[in-house]
This record gives structure tokens, C-alpha cells and sequence, in this order.
């Protein structure tokens, strides 16, 4: 049986991270939540991810012969061994947390501390009653592999359309349908409340208030039966880790595994919000509305990067974007309209500057303005607040005047101020230089890099190169971590920009 893992960070002690039902090594770092809950993580320690046996790269078991919990709680310490780990504190979510009790219990020898998120002690107590596990496995067995679990998992991220396309290929790239319904009904015989007073370790435990999968009372009977442990209760409803304020789950780890806060970030910053509406005037029929309403919202990902700014969310068709200075959100809104043009629906955009949280979905005054902006906008309009033009003096953009509006959170009617044609725009979609030095591969990664653009699998890799294909995974990983790419399909992408040695 092969175990596939990852070593990131070097940080002074090692923390061994247990993920829950399903999980994918390489999809992790596609979506903005998990790649950011591990790079918090690996900033203090040296994280060691897997993922458990029969899920993700990991090798697939008998679906007729599951390993029990035992079994694959041992993975964790053949995991640790591979890695070169002695002794690490081990971070439990979701149906990884009973593993990291019993690896607790069973090897206090070799953990360090323990945090569980969203764990739990027995699944039919806390998690679902025979009944409605019944109905979630008939749901993995007819539409695996579409998104279909989201609403048990996160179902405030239903309505994020990329977020439920990223959740359907985590799906099927994690388990079959078959896979995952056999796991299902092995995760609900787990039972560890026998073993929960032999855990020596100190442990954290947080919870989210309004858990949607795990009743909070799972962690509260945990703090209760474990010695020397402390729960942190948080808001939020949505169940992975890698969802909702996940710097405030890396805070508490990082305050409970080193003793010491992270640095804190300002909580508020000065940013200029683009709010992108578009609406269909033609009447073309659900279906085409769909598939071009999908299309656009990959264009506005697409443009808002390559305008320096960040997507934040999306509320039905109002998409929500913050870009450092007003200048680049009026650019971006300008290549935003054309693009809409191009497919076919219309567009209409507000702008506005102001103070934001900078953790957590887009709330507050600025957001509500801005989509109030977007809402008053005409067709084809980019409408903004006067302060857009003021700080945007210098840049070469065009303004003119439009009529006060009053908006329901200001006492007094706002002056607004209508961004001019495209060619008064000049929008610039070049991508930002960084100012930090590039990565260097070695020569070994370098080969590596450029026989993946080449479509070569690990193996075939390997094959060529002469190396195992554990070598090549390792490589593969600290590439993707060097050079700061989601995917192997990126590091390809990477490749093919570079230059020949002769030149370009």
C-alpha cells in the first residue's frame, strides 16, 4: 500500500496534518481557502500532509475489504516515518480528528499536541443518524462527482458557482462513486469514546457554532472526556477547515502549538471595490443564460487577476472584486464590459473606495454602496463614487458627471461620476511585475518541469530520468511550492513560457 504525501515548510517543530472524508494533495492548492490554510501552517512549522488510504493519490483499496480505523490511523506513523518525523503534533478535521485521537492514545511517544477541528467521537451521535447516511450515500452513488455533497459539507458556498465546480472535480478525484460511499459507511462505525481519557497530549479543539455536517456538541463532550483539553468555539457554518475565517483557524493553531500570535495584519485597509451585474436583455432561454452567465464569471476571475485585483465573491449575478488603487478597478471594469459584449449579455458596474475587512466575505458599508452603485447602473455603465475620480487624478482616466443618487446607509445624496468610452479608458491588462526574485530550480527540477510540459506522467518520469517515482513526486512538489503554482497543469504552462538556451 502506498501513501502519498507532501513536505512543506521548515519550521521547528513538525505538524502532521489528518485530513477528513476525502482529500487530493494536488487540488488542495487550486482553491484560494486550503492553499492559504496551508501556507499559514507551513509559515511556523514543517507540515506534512497526506492523504489516507483509498482517497486522492494514495493507492485505492478493496471497497469489499475497507482497512479499519486502526489501519489507517497506523498510516499517520508510517506517513511520519517516510518523512523523517520522530515526534510532531498532529491536526486532526472532520473524520481525520478520531485518527488523530487514537494515534494520540496509541503513540504518545510521538505526538507532540493535538488540534482537532470539527472532530468528533461517534458518527451517528454527532455527525448523521443511520437514516440520513442512507440518503448522503445514495447522493455519492448517483451524482458523485457533481457538486452534489456541497449542501452537507458547505452550503453557504452553494451559490459560489467556481467554488461548486472546484467541489465537483475534489470529488471525483479524490474517491469513485463507489469509494466514496464505502468509506462513508466505514467512517460511520467509528466509535473512539473508550479511548478518549488515555490522551496524554495537550489538545486544541475548535468548532464552528453552526457546524452544517458535525453537532457542536461533539466537541463540547471531547473537552469534557479529554484531559488537558481546551475548545475554542468560532462562528460560521460551512464545515472544512479551509472554509470561512481560516485565518482565525490558523491563529488558534499557531497561538497553541508555538505559544505566540502571528503578526497581526490590519484588520480594516483603505481599498477601491468593483461590483461586476450582468443581465440578460435578449431573453435567450435558461440554458444558454447559464452557460454564458459560467463563461463570463471565468472571464471575471481571469481579468481581475490580470488587473492586480482579488475576486472576493459572487451573489447571484453581482460579482464582488478589490483592487488595491480605483485605477486599476476602472480598467478592469472596462475590460470587464467589452468582454461581456463579446458574449453576448450586458453589464452594468459600480466603484467605490473605501475602508473593508479584509478577512471574511465582503460586508459593510463600502460593499453595500458599491452594489448599490452596480444596481443603479445603466447598461454598459461603469458608475462610481466621486472619490474614484479623485483618487484616480493623474491617471489618465475620464470621468464626467452623473446626477446625486440617494442610497439607503448615507444621510446625504452621493455625487457619482460615469467612467468614459474604452478608448478614454485605455484599459491595461498586463499582469503585474512582481518585485520579488524568482525562484530557482535546480538542474533535476528543471528536467522534471520540462518533461511535464511535455504531458509525461510521474512514471514515465521517472522511467526516463532513472529515478523512482517517490523521487519524482518529491521533486514535483517542491517545483509547485517554489514557484508558487497550483497544479501540474500550471508548472506545464510555466515551462512553455520560458526561453529556449538560445533565446526566445
Amino acid at each position: 500500500m502506498r501513501i502519498a504525501y507532501q513536505v512543506i515548510g521548515q519550521g521547528a517543530f513538525d505538524l502532521v496534518f489528518v485530513p477528513g472524508f476525502i482529500s487530493n494533495l494536488d487540488l488542495h492548492w487550486e482553491d484560494e481557502g486550503y492553499s492559504r490554510l496551508l501556507k499559514r501552517l507551513s509559515a511556523f512549522s514543517r507540515l506534512i500532509l497526506f492523504d489516507k488510504r483509498g482517497t486522492g493519490l494514495s493507492d485505492r483499496v478493496d471497497t469489499h475489504h475497507l482497512p479499519s480505523l486502526e489501519t489507517r490511523m497506523d498510516d499517520v506513523r508510517a506517513v511520519m516515518d517516510a518523512a523523517g518525523s520522530g515526534r510532531a503534533a498532529i491536526l486532526g478535521a472532520s473524520e481525520g480528528a478520531p485518527m488523530a485521537m487514537l494515534f494520540a492514545a496509541t503513540y504518545p511517544e510521538r505526538t507532540r499536541s493535538m488540534v482537532l477541528y470539527g472532530g468528533y467521537a461517534h458518527f451517528h451521535k454527532w455527525v448523521m443518524p443511520p437514516e440520513r447516511l442512507e440518503a448522503f450515500i445514495e447522493t455519492a452513488e448517483t451524482a458523485w462527482g457533481t457538486g452534489a455533497t456541497l449542501p452537507n459539507f458547505a452550503p453557504g458556498r452553494v451559490d459560489d458557482a467556481h467554488f461548486t465546480q472546484w467541489w465537483a472535480r475534489f470529488e471525483r478525484l479524490s474517491a469513485s462513486p463507489t469509494a466514496a460511499a464505502a468509506l462513508a459507511r466505514m467512517n460511520a462505525g467509528i466509535d473512539v469514546r473508550g479511548i478518549l481519557s488515555m490522551i496524554s497530549a495537550p489538545a486544541l479543539l475548535i468548532h464552528r457554532r453552526n457546524d452544517a455536517r458535525v453537532d457542536p456538541d461533539a466537541s463540547r463532550f471531547l473537552a469534557k472526556k479529554i484531559p488537558n483539553a481546551r475548545l475554542v468555539e468560532i462562528p460560521g457554518r460551512d464545515h472544512p477547515i479551509w472554509t470561512g475565517d481560516v485565518d482565525r483557524v490558523a491563529d488558534l493553531i499557531e497561538e497553541f502549538l508555538t505559544g505566540e500570535r502571528a503578526v497581526a495584519e490590519a484588520d480594516r485597509v483603505l481599498a477601491a471595490l468593483l461590483v461586476t451585474r450582468i443581465y440578460d436583455t435578449t431573453r435567450m432561454g435558461d440554458r444558454m443564460w447559464s452557460e454564458r452567465s459560467e463563461r463570463f464569471q471565468e472571464i471575471w476571475r481571469s481579468l481581475v487577476g490580470r488587473h492586480g485585483g482579488r475576486a472576493l465573491s459572487t451573489q447571484g449575478e453581482m460579482m464582488i472584486s478589490r483592487f488595491d488603487g480605483p485605477a486599476r478597478a476602472i480598467r478592469c471594469a472596462a475590460a470587464l464590459r467589452e468582454a461581456a459584449q463579446g458574449i453576448g449579455v450586458a453589464s452594468a458596474q459600480g466603484a467605490h473606495v473605501g475602508e473593508i475587512e479584509l478577512r471574511g466575505p465582503p460586508v459593510g458599508l463600502t460593499a453595500r454602496v458599491t452594489m448599490q452603485l452596480a444596481a443603479h447602473a445603466s447598461r454598459g455603465d461603469i458608475l462610481a463614487s466621486r472619490l474614484v475620480a479623485d483618487l484616480a487624478t493623474g491617471s489618465g482616466l475620464h470621468f464626467e458627471d452623473a446626477s446625486r443618487v440617494t442610497l439607503d446607509d448615507l444621510d446625504e445624496p452621493m455625487a457619482l461620476v460615469r467612467a468614459m468610452s474604452e478608448q478614454h479608458l485605455e484599459p491595461d491588462c498586463r499582469a503585474r511585475t512582481k518585485t520579488t526574485e524568482p525562484a530557482v530550480l535546480t538542474a533535476r527540477e528543471s528536467e522534471v518541469v520540462t518533461l511535464i510540459a511535455d504531458g509525461k506522467s510521474n512514471a514515465a518520469i521517472a522511467a526516463e530520468l532513472r529515478l523512482s517515482e517517490h523521487t519524482v513526486k518529491r521533486h514535483v512538489a517542491n517545483i509547485l511550492l517554489k514557484l508558487d503554482l497550483p497544479s501540474r497543469a500550471a508548472a506545464a504552462a510555466f515551462s512553455a513560457r520560458q526561453p529556449g538556451p538560445d533565446g526566445p
